[in-house]
Formats: structure tokens, sequence, C-alpha cells
């Protein structure tokens, strides 16, 4: 059968449904001021670049107030703007700008903690009574004076940090001076939706709820059990514990329906979690099923799995395979906390194959999928110098970890312009050579670049009914192929990648007809590297 373009679903409220988001970093996107760091302006001068690829909306990472000791996820104003970002005006401005251009916007909400510079904490620490003395958590030292119990932080130590004024300690699974906010008390939960009413009514389309599944702990603190040696190296004292009382309590799912019952008074507001952790799949069922739940999440199943083979990518996709499952998930395979993909999954040799058939394979994939900035062009993890890092999970396990600064550098619009034409002045984190060579404008334009190859298997899932809403089934790994059919609106696709560098056959029906090819697949043979989208 020859696919004919269908109008996907056109009611407005399930625009997200099947949606290709863009995350923007905004430190890393665009300059428009000069001072080496990415802004708001500098967002709204490049999104006709994005409206180009064809996706449906962008997710913009913190841009709120906070001394960025962790670049924006440690936010002393949920309702301001940071200088070095820009104004609300800004922001205003580029909400206008991304509609014109038929693009929805999705920004970041942190619930699990803030800074310890914000006046809440101010005033929790102060003492422990007054209005806002629980709405962090606090506990009383154990008789030695050593912390509550033995909960330990993402970035290196214990989640505890003494307070003098206070004579407790104050927990934070991240830095120190990210301290943890108790949204298991009712005041926290109404400020924080506050917050949000505040954005949504300056016509925000959804949220992205950042580490959602930390936001409350167990109230009696007691200690994490062990968790069992896996074999891998273990970098930090976080990964020797099974986190059952640290996060993921059950309590969350009605501070999300809170959330749920706030964004429907806005109609056609999308929320999709970051899911983290051992339980992340069945967090991410609890937290999306039925109507009064989130719409999406996400976990770290590919963002941080060092390989990329078809068992595994069979293993993860059959989770989600189950038409029952009222869950739609989210994928990304590289974000601004994970390494980029092709760094991670093949020889830099084969970056320009690999990166094609990845980007086909996201695109194949059931639910909505999260592209990075840059990712459509290829760009590599960069390689950053100790005595440039910035990122400070980076500098406290250097060298074990990757680091995220590599994933953080600016984005190359120019190829010939200092610093890839992203700022006229000195840039936060430097840019490789490599990924100056990969530049906007040196892609642009050319039909055989992984920018135009993006577009095109973009446009193929916006205008296909089977990709973008259908369902998956028949999920196989063989070899190294990667196999799975995707069904609705009266087609029936089979999508089918070469995860190797060698040439696999195929046997495809005969009546089979090819709706892209990757690499020069054929429905008798996939190059290495190759993927094949066909109509049976």
């Amino acid at each position: 059968m020859t696919i004919t373009a269908q109008p996907v679903a056109s009611d407005e409220t399930l625009w997200w449904r099947g949606a290709a988001i863009y995350q923007i970093y905004p430190r890393s996107f665009m300059d428009a001021d000069g001072d080496g760091v990415g802004d708001l302006a500098g967002i709204t001068a490049r999104l006709d670049h994005v409206a180009a690829l064809g996706v449906d909306a962008i997710w913009i990472s913190p841009f709120f107030t906070s001394p960025m000791r962790d670049f924006g996820y440690d936010v002393a104003d949920f309702c301001g703007v940071d200088p070095v970002f820009g104004t609300l005006a800004d922001f205003d401005a580029l909400i206008a700008r991304a509609h014109a251009l038929g693009l929805k916007v999705i920004i970041d909400q942190v619930y699990a903690h803030s800074s310890d510079l914000h006046p809440w904490f101010a005033a929790s620490r102060a003492g422990q009574t007054g209005t806002h003395a629980d709405w962090y958590v606090w506990a009383d030292p154990q008789a030695d004076g050593t912390p509550p119990n033995n909960w330990q932080s993402v970035f290196g130590g214990p989640a505890w940090t003494w307070d003098a004024r206070r004579r407790q300690y104050y927990m934070h699974t991240f830095l120190k001076e990210q301290p943890q906010l108790n949204c298991a008390n009712p005041a926290v939960q109404d400020a924080l939706l506050g917050a949000a009413r505040f954005w949504l009514e300056r016509g925000v389309n959804g949220f992205r709820l950042d580490a959602l599944n930390h936001a409350i702990h167990d109230p009696l603190l007691r200690d994490n059990p062990a968790a069992p040696f896996t074999g891998r190296v273990r970098t930090r004292p976080f990964d020797y514990q099974i986190k059952l009382h640290s996060q993921s309590q059950p309590e969350i799912v009605g501070f999300i329906e809170r959330i749920r019952a706030l964004c429907d008074e806005y109609g056609a507001i999308h929320t999709v979690a970051e899911v983290g952790g051992d339980n992340a799949a069945e967090e991410i069922t609890q937290f999306t099923s039925g109507d009064a739940r989130l719409n999406s999440a996400y976990g770290f199943d590919f963002l941080y799995t060092p390989e990329l083979t078809p068992a595994f990518a069979a293993e993860v996709l059959n989770n989600w395979a189950d038409p029952a499952l009222s869950a739609w998930p989210s994928w990304a395979f590289e974000n601004h906390d994970a390494p980029r993909a092709v760094s991670r999954w093949c020889a830099p040799e084969d970056a320009d194959r690999f990166a094609r058939m990845k980007l086909a394979l996201l695109a194949c994939l059931r639910g909505n999928i999260i592209l990075f900035q840059g990712e459509e062009l290829g760009l590599f993890q960069d390689v950053i110098p100790f005595e440039q890092l910035r990122d400070p999970e980076a500098i406290a396990n250097w060298p074990l970890t990757l680091g995220r600064d590599g994933a953080r550098t600016p984005m190359p619009w120019l190829a010939d312009v200092p610093h890839g034409g992203f700022t006229t002045g000195t840039p936060w984190l430097p840019l490789s050579a490599q990924n100056l060579a990969l530049a906007v404008d040196r892609q642009m334009g050319d039909a055989g670049s992984l920018l135009a190859e993006t577009r095109r298997l973009l446009a193929l899932r916006r205008d296909t009914p089977a990709l973008r809403l259908g369902r998956i089934e028949s999920i196989s790994a063989a070899g190294s192929i990667l196999a799975f059919d995707r069904v609705g609106g009266g087609q029936h696709l089979r999508c089918v990648f070469n995860l190797g560098r060698d040439a696999a056959a195929l046997d495809l029906p005969e009546a089979a007809l090819v709706t892209a090819s990757i690499n020069g697949a054929t429905l008798d043979l996939l190059p290495g590297y190759g993927a094949l989208i066909a109509a049976i």
C-alpha cells in the first residue's frame, strides 16, 4: 500500500499526544547581549530554526532567579527571571513569538527543592516555630550529633547539612545549597501551585516537572537499605543505597492530582515528569494513570545507558507496548544531564551514519519524543578540561564521570564566526572545533545534511498517524537488528533498525513499500546503521 498523509486528531486538548518537543538549555542556546551566557532574547531570535525543524513545542530549562550553584535548578524566586537571562518582558516576547510560529511552550518546574537563598528558606531556618518552620525538611541530630539517618546526596556525601541557627540538620538530595522542600505540607504545595498559576497566566502550554519523585520523603526518616552490588563501578555513596525512604513516597500522587487539577483549569496544558531511580517504570505508570494525573513522564533508560543494543531497546520498549496501559511515555536519547548519544553509542568515525539511524528510531517510537538542542546537528560530547568545568557534579566526581558540561556547550550557529556565532563575548563554556564544523549554517540548505534528515523524519512522524498516534507491536531483537510495527490510522508500518556496523539481510513481505530509507537501506538489505520504514 502507499501511505497517504492523513490529518492527525485536531482536538486542541490533545496537541501534545505524539508531539515532538525540542529542549532548549538557555545558557547555551543563543546569547543576545554578549555576556557569554545565553538568554531569553537569544532564544526568541533563533526560534525560526526550531520551528523549521517541524517540532510541536519547545521545553525551556530553568531561567528563574537563581544564584546558579546548580545553574538554575536552585531557584531563589519561582516567579522571577534571573537577570542573566533577561526580564519578564523578554519572556512574554518569547511566548508571543513562539505562539506566532505555531510552537507551544513548556517550562521547567522545580518542586523538590529551592535555593538556600530563597526567602522561604531564610524564614524557615530562622527558628523552629513560625509560618515557614516546616516548609523544609528539618530533623534533630542523633544522640552523638551525627545526621538523622543514612540518606545520601546525589552529588556526594550525606543528604544532611547542619544549620546552627535552628540547631538542626536540613535535608538536601542534591547540593547543600538546594534544601529539600517539604512538599507533604499543604502550604508548600499551595505556594508552588501559585507559582505555576503565575506562568500559566503568562501563556505557557505545559510543565516539565523536575525530579518529581524526590518531592516527598518518609516522615519517620527511616534508614535506606543497602543496594546489592551489580558489578558496575559506583562513583557516589548515593549509588550504594536503595532509596526506599528518601524518595518515591505514595503521598506524591495526591500532589500530582493537585497539579493536574490546576492545569485543567487552563485547558490543553501538557505535564511531563522526570522520574529516575530503580522503580522508574512503576512510578511513571502510577504518576500518569487515569485522567486526574500527569499526561506523560520519562525515565533515564536511554539517557544513561552506555551502549544501545537491540536487546536493551526491545526490553525498554516492551514495557510500554501493552495497549491496555493508560500511560503515555516520553522519550529522550540525550539532554542537559546526559552525555551526547553519539559519543556514548558509536565510534567517532560512524557518528554521522549512526546519528541518522538514531533519529529515525526516535521518530518511530510510541509516545512523545524530545530532542535536545544540537541533536539535529549531530553534536558530540565536548571534553572540558578540569580547570574549565562548571558543573558541580563533574567537579565533585572528576574524573570518574563525563559530567554534564560536555553536553551543555554552546550551540554552533555560524561555522566561520568566533564562538560559532553564539556570543560576541567569552562563552561560559568552550565550543570544540568538531562541533563548530557541524554549525547550522554549514548544514542549512544541504539536502544531504543531518539537519535536513531531521526535518524529513519529523515531517514523516507528524504526517503519519501510525507513527504519531498508533500502537507499537511485534517488538523484536535479533543480532544487530531491532524491529517493531506501528499500527494505526489505517496504516501498518514495519520499522527496522541496524544498530551494528555490518550489513544485515532483510526479509520483508514482497508487497511492502518503502516509506523511508536511512543510509541506503532497501527492502532486502540494511547497511550498517541503516534504517527502513515500510508499509506492509
